[in-house]
């Protein structure tokens, strides 16, 4: 564990794991326009976003328990590589088949620095250290989506929507440079009597008997689902409302700049008031700004804002909870903290997946089905974390 950490390898460990959100949100302003292009339904269109997350989820089941074998370095390089290539046949494909089979690929490599970078916090850090770090990489996770969109708008009206995916594989290759010269090798594990994959197994099994360990999996899962539905829902919508690839990540951007916000104030409000009340404030906030947009989506004005604005108080919300049950599903075991990120990752993800699938199945002529399956989403996580909070009573 480093003692005293430098600044360089707080940042690089934070943009390794940053590198997966920015693969798969750089691209949404051009799902606008790849139906069309490519002679797809919507719903198609989709599953350029869906098959993603669905490969960015399933491959961290393998990612995290080999890390914790093998250590987090190699397993993170192996996966910016095929992220990568990935990127790059992405940007050649000439159909739509064929740029989802490419966008799969790519979440296939970009998991690897979404479960690998979260345990190896646990691993350099330790102490306010690894809550500082926590904080941090909560910030810059809130700063990607908008700054993504932002970006990959601008890029798809100057060159192309190709040119995303050549700044994806540019970005794979600095960070791989980056992991390479910059990353400590962490010592490796005395040799397990057992083969890898019982051993995998185990340590999933040890999980399941943490009484706590599912529910905030499901808190995460669920919250995650409704956020990505928003990301992927957000440019259907906005086009209903006029605004191009070019505006749409000034629309997407509150909610993700609030999440910031939330985290900051939650870092000062958890001390004195407790995680659990924090944790409830967040989830009674998420469900007033979903509410309200589809109040104001039935009967109010015909404006893009009604959809961003009431969603800053659920990305404030989400900034209030979702640190303390990242925190709390790798620091329930640390023995195995890859594994719990790779379970945590996996269910978060394949939940977004289906959130960004079925906002493509209903109409978006303004937010209201939008906010619907987002709200339905965000019952789930406030069920749970309603039996969170009384599971914390029950003596053990």
């Amino acid at each position: 564990m480093v003692e005293a950490p430098s600044r360089l390898l707080v940042a690089n460990v934070i943009a390794q794991i940053a590198f997966g959100l920015l693969a798969m949100t750089i691209c949404l302003p051009s799902m606008q326009e790849w139906g069309a292009l490519f002679g797809a339904p919507q719903a198609s269109v989709q599953l350029t976003f869906s098959g993603y997350v669905i490969a960015y989820g399933a491959m961290q089941l393998v990612y995290g328990p080999l890390s914790d074998r093998y250590g987090r370095k190699r397993l993170m390089m192996v996966g910016l590589i095929v992220g990568g290539l990935a990127s790059l046949v992405a940007a050649t494909a000439s159909s739509l088949p064929a740029l989802v089979a490419a966008r799969v690929l790519q979440g296939a490599g970009g998991a690897a620095s979404l479960v690998v970078g979260r345990a190896a916090i646990q691993d350099l850090f330790a102490g306010p250290q690894r809550l500082k770090v926590m904080a941090y990489l909560g910030m810059a996770m809130g700063l990607c989506p908008p700054a993504a969109t932002v970006i990959g708008g601008q890029i798809h009206e100057r060159v192309g929507w190709q040119g995303n995916f050549v700044a994806m594989a540019v970005v794979a290759l600095v960070l791989f440079v980056a992991a390479w010269r910059g990353l400590p090798i962490r010592p490796p594990r005395e040799p397990a009597a057992t083969h890898w994959f019982r051993e995998m197994l185990a340590g999933y099994a040890l999980l399941a008997r943490q009484r706590e360990f599912p529910l905030y999996v499901v808190v995460l899962a669920a919250s995650v689902a409704a956020f990505y539905s928003f990301l992927a829902g957000a440019p259907i919508v906005l086009r209903s409302y006029g605004v191009g690839p070019a505006g749409v990540g000034w629309y997407v951007m509150v909610v993700p700049l609030a999440f910031v916000l939330g985290n900051f104030v939650n870092s000062r409000l958890i001390v004195r008031v407790g995680q659990r009340r924090v944790m409830m404030a967040g989830q009674v906030l998420t469900l007033i700004g979903i509410a309200m947009v589809i109040v104001l989506g039935a009967f109010g004005p015909r404006s893009p804002l009604v959809l961003s604005l009431p969603l800053l108080l659920m990305g404030f919300g989400h900034g209030f909870f979702m640190p303390i049950c990242l925190a709390g599903t790798v620091g329930l075991i640390p023995a195995v903290a890859g594994t719990a990120a790779a379970v945590a990752g996996l269910a978060q993800q394949f939940s977004g997946a289906l959130g960004g699938y079925l906002v493509g199945l209903v109409s978006h002529d303004g937010p209201v089905n939008l906010a619907t399956v987002m709200l339905g989403f965000t019952v789930i996580a406030t069920i749970a974390q309603a039996r969170l909070r009384v599971r914390d009573r029950v003596p053990r």
